[in-house]
């Protein structure tokens, strides 16, 4: 299951940095996911300091 980025997102990008492959990206408010391209690894979730990555639903 990809993960998603809520609004808590703060556009740090500190996630993008993360992603071993380039499934994030910058949105207009906030950082997007491409759920095709995630392998669901955790590493973005693990550097959010606002806790705004979650496995999507």
């Amino acid at each position: 299951m990809p993960r998603v980025i809520n609004d808590d997102c703060i556009a740090c990008g500190s996630c993008q940095a993360e992603c071993p492959v380039d499934a994030i990206s910058e949105g207009d408010t906030k950082y997007n996911i491409d759920p095709e391209t995630c392998i669901d690894c955790g590493a973005c979730e693990e550097v959010c300091p606002v806790e705004a990555i979650h496995p999507a639903e």
